[in-house]
C-alpha cells in the first residue's frame, strides 16, 4: 500500500473519530466534541450482567494524530499502548459517564475511587476525589439513569462535574493520569471503550 493511500486514509479516520456517537450496549449517544476535544470511542461499563452506565473519551487532535498512522489489526498491542500513551502525554482528556442504571451516592463514589486508588499512591487525594463524587450525587440523591459525570483530566489535575454542575478540582497531576488509566490500561474497566477508540482513530 503506497504512502500516499495510507495518509487519505489516516485523513478519513481522523474525519469518523470526530462523529457523534451511540454505545451499542446502551443505546446512549455522545455528542462529538466537549470542551473542544474530539470523542474517541465510547464503552460500557458493565458489573456482572448489569450495563452500570456508558463512558466516552474525548482527547486532542495531537493524541489523535499519533493514532492516525497506526493498524488496530496488525499490531493491536501497540496500538492499545499507544492510545495511552497518547492521551496521557498530550493533556487535556476528558471522560464522560452517563448512567443506565440506578447506583447511590456512596456506592458509585466509592466504585470510582476503588477503581483509581491501586493506580495512585496518594490515598488523600484519592479521597478528595470520592469526596467531590459523593457531594455532587447526594445533593440529588442517588445517581439515576441518565445521571452524568464529567472528568477532566489535566497536567494541573482532574476538574470533576456532576449533571454539568462543577463540583471541584483536586489538583494532582498524578492523580489525573490514575484515572486515565482506569480506563487506558490493560486492567480497564471497559474494553470495549479502549477498542472503540481503535476503531475510531486507527487504520483497520
Amino acid at each position: 500500500m503506497t504512502k500516499f493511500v495510507l495518509k487519505i486514509i489516516a485523513a478519513l479516520t481522523l474525519a469518523v473519530a470526530c462523529q457523534a456517537m451511540t454505545d451499542g450496549a446502551t443505546g446512549i449517544d455522545f455528542s462529538p466534541k466537549v470542551n473542544g476535544l474530539d470523542l474517541f470511542g465510547v464503552g460500557v461499563r458493565k458489573k456482572g450482567p448489569i450495563k452500570v452506565y456508558s463512558v466516552g473519551m474525548y482527547a486532542s487532535s495531537a493524541a489523535k494524530e499519533v493514532l492516525a498512522g497506526l493498524s488496530k489489526q496488525a499490531d493491536k498491542v501497540k496500538a492499545l499502548s499507544t492510545l495511552r500513551s497518547s492521551v496521557k502525554a498530550h493533556p487535556p482528556t476528558s471522560f464522560l459517564l452517563k448512567m443506565n442504571f440506578k447506583v447511590g451516592a456512596e456506592k458509585m463514589a466509592s466504585a470510582i475511587a476503588d477503581s483509581v486508588s491501586p493506580r495512585h499512591n496518594n490515598a488523600g487525594e484519592v479521597d478528595e476525589l470520592k469526596s467531590l463524587i459523593f457531594n455532587g450525587v447526594s445533593a440529588k440523591g442517588d445517581a439515576t439513569k441518565g445521571t452524568t459525570f464529567q472528568f477532566d483530566c489535566a497536567t494541573s489535575g482532574i476538574d470533576v462535574s456532576v449533571d454539568g454542575n462543577k463540583q471541584g478540582h483536586v489538583s494532582s497531576q498524578g492523580l489525573s493520569q490514575a484515572f486515565c488509566d482506569v480506563y487506558m490500561d490493560d486492567k480497564c474497566v471497559s474494553s470495549a471503550l479502549r477498542d472503540s477508540c481503535l476503531d475510531n482513530c486507527c487504520l483497520p
